[in-house]
């Protein structure tokens, strides 16, 4: 298995804080059965990770890994919170696409999209590279104009929901409305966003038991093939996107 999404990298962001908590996360998806990870650790007002300084962590912890004799590849990525300025840092240098391929991960703010979000992803995809939206589900105002991910869909964008979405780890509401994603095709990715081994931890193989129990086995090697696609710089899968259908959901925060 393949995770696109995790914050394993020690001392960097609100993941691992320390590289003996690295390991462990190591340790924890190896045991999911996680062979090869990406490490994407946040890009905002608060944590500066750039290309550079990633890279090397990452061969840091692949260091730490060998000794250790864990079965783990770690891959360079980053997950870069959408700023008016990125394309310009992408310019000089400071965005890293996930690893090296023409894949860039975007995340919106929680409770809103941006009004120059439709824009940017344009200009991103003008300069070669697919805009993967993190986590949308999480989004307050997606979740509420679900018609808004659609559109981003439409015009080429990819979006990457979270395992523990689809358990139910951050509530019903957004547990059911990943499943909606999933229905409409507006999804491409699973991956497991995770932080630490205890409150945000990997729960891939619980994700995957899902989706086969829920959709079969032809929705799961879509997805497991799309990681593997991304991590070859090769073009993935994508099903002809639908608007979200359903009532309008009261009370959701």
């Amino acid at each position: 298995m393949i995770d696109i999404h995790s914050h394993i990298l020690s001392g960097v962001d609100d993941g691992a804080q320390t590289i003996e908590d690295s390991l462990a996360m190591a340790r924890a998806a190896v045991q999911e059965g996680i062979r090869t990870i990406i490490a994407t650790p946040h890009l905002n007002a608060s944590y500066q990770n750039y290309k550079d300084d990633i890279k090397a962590s990452v061969e840091q912890l692949q260091d730490h890994l060998n000794k250790e004799q864990i079965p783990l590849t770690v891959l360079p990525g980053q997950e870069v919170r959408i700023y008016g300025e990125l394309l310009e840092d992408l310019q000089n240098g400071k965005i890293l696409s996930l690893n090296h391929t023409q894949y860039l991960f975007i995340e919106l703010p929680s409770n809103h999209v941006p009004r120059y979000t439709e824009r940017l992803l344009y200009d991103i995809q003008l300069q070669e590279l697919t805009p993967i939206i993190v986590h949308p589900e999480r989004n307050k105002q997606l979740l509420e104009q679900p018609d808004l991910l659609y559109q981003f869909v439409k015009n080429g964008a990819l979006t990457q929901v979270t395992a523990s979405s689809l358990n139910g780890h951050f509530g019903k509401n957004i547990q059911k409305f990943t499943n909606q994603l999933i229905d409409a095709n507006l999804t491409h990715f699973i991956a497991s966003d995770a932080h630490n081994t205890i409150n945000r931890n990997f729960q891939m193989a619980d994700a995957f038991a899902e989706i086969q129990s829920q959709y079969g086995s032809d929705l799961v090697y879509l997805l497991t093939e799309n990681a593997q696609l991304l991590l070859n710089g090769q073009n993935v899968y994508k099903e002809i996107p639908e608007k979200v259908k359903r009532k309008k959901l009261f009370g959701i925060f």
